[in-house]
């Protein structure tokens, strides 16, 4: 399920539609990612954005359409093709997703002792590289428990690098942590975007963050694309919807918005 991306985007959405039982959360959204380029999908809770980014990586079958990922269709992968492209992928949970039984070392190793045949001593150069680009080497030998909320979020993001992946994704990287450390937080992903000929797609309904990252934004309201534009001209929007989510306007009615968290947990 291949195509030749050299010239095109490196992710693409056609139509693209997922629907938990008789719920559709997203609606035939169409979108493109450039390679080397910073993506924020923005949105508020409900909006569809946890569930875009399960879909980019894998994680959730489209209802129909497509979704291709460095040139493979993941609506008609097969599940080898599909372990194929998360190999040049990095993710990095929101919560860190650290294992609590390793050292931070160990956990940043866990993917090059799964997926590739190199030797002990190459890994642990590879570890140590991974961890001083985070800001993180003195605490190799380290538990997570140790760690700090945005200590944590580092060390995820070295594991999420461990593999030199194409695309790394970003799942609320500042979520739960007090503004200083949320903007270092930034201030790496910055330091990433400059340093590594990577595409980055980060998901997220801190505002400031996007501003701040985005080479483009795409702003998700209820499961439709209501903006994909470069951050100045989202500013400049006039869009109802968009001026009420810059502006921080509550509805006037919540409605029945469903948080996907609780959706996920619904359906295991």
């Amino acid at each position: 399920m291949s195509s030749n991306t050299a010239d095109g985007p490196i992710i693409s959405g056609k139509d693209l539609r997922v629907q938990y039982g008789h719920r559709e959360i997203l609606h035939g959204i169409n979108f493109d990612v450039q390679a080397e380029e910073t993506i924020v999908i923005l949105g508020g809770s409900g909006s569809g954005k946890s569930t875009l980014l399960r879909t980019m990586v894998g994680l959730e079958k489209p209802t129909s359409g497509a979704v291709w990922v460095g040139g493979t269709n993941l609506a008609q992968a097969s599940a080898a093709e599909i372990d194929e492209v998360r190999k040049k992928i990095g993710l990095s949970f929101q919560g860190g997703a650290l294992i609590g039984s390793m050292t931070v070392g160990e956990n940043v190793a866990l993917p090059l002792r799964e997926h590739t045949k190199l030797e002990a001593s190459t890994i642990e150069v590879m570890v140590r590289i991974k961890l001083q680009q985070v800001g993180l080497l003195k605490f190799q030998h380290f538990m997570p428990s140790q760690l700090s909320g945005g200590m944590k979020k580092r060390a995820a993001l070295a594991r999420a690098m461990a593999m030199d992946p194409e695309i790394l994704f970003f799942d609320e990287p500042s979520a739960g942590l007090d503004p200083i450390v949320a903007a270092g937080i930034d201030n790496l992903i910055l330091n990433l975007k400059k340093a590594l000929a990577v595409t980055i797609v980060v998901v997220t309904h801190e505002l400031a963050s996007a501003f701040l990252i985005a080479d483009r934004i795409i702003v998700l309201d209820a499961g439709h694309i209501v903006a994909m534009a470069p951050t100045e001209e989202l500013r400049q929007s006039t869009h109802p919807r968009i001026q009420q989510f810059l502006n921080r306007v509550a509805d006037s009615d919540a409605g029945d918005e469903v948080d996907q968290l609780q959706l996920f947990t619904e359906r295991i």
